[in-house]
């Protein structure tokens, strides 16, 4: 009686060989529906890997550039709005100093001008005080 094994049997050799081709195709399939990429190692296409880490690896370097001008716009903004703020200060000043060039004011009036144009002045130097980003004075 002869005893039938997988190992002897052509068609159960067969029949494995395509088992195990598939069971290889559905583990490739699965990684790369959980990766999301075609080319999930330097396995599945050494060229096409190299190339996508390299590319990976500048856009990396490009989103760090990006961040870094996206700082230096918000540091420009922050100066912006102080340099608009000051020059506004700056005009009130330059009418209350005509204003007090008025030969014809009592000196309350003077006076009272004066206290306007030095609480200008301290406006101004708050304002280029307080003028910062991330913590750092931009006067």
């Amino acid at each position: 009686m002869a005893l039938n094994s997988i190992n002897t049997n052509q068609g159960a050799l067969i029949a494995l060989q395509n088992l195990n081709s598939t069971n290889m195709e559905t583990q490739q399939v699965q990684q790369r529906i959980s990766t999301g990429k075609k080319v999930a190692s330097a396995k599945d296409n050494g060229a096409i890997w190299a190339t996508a880490k390299n590319q990976s690896a500048t856009a990396s370097s490009m989103n760090s550039v990006k961040d870094s001008l996206q700082r230096g716009q918000s540091t420009i903004d922050v100066a912006l709005a102080a340099g608009d703020t000051i020059t506004d200060l700056l005009g009130k000043m330059k009418e209350k100093a005509l204003a007090a060039s008025d030969t014809s004011l009592n000196t309350a009036s003077f006076s009272a001008l004066k206290a306007d144009f030095e609480s200008l002045r301290d406006q101004v130097t708050k304002a280029a005080t307080n003028a910062k980003f991330n913590g750092v004075s931009i006067a």
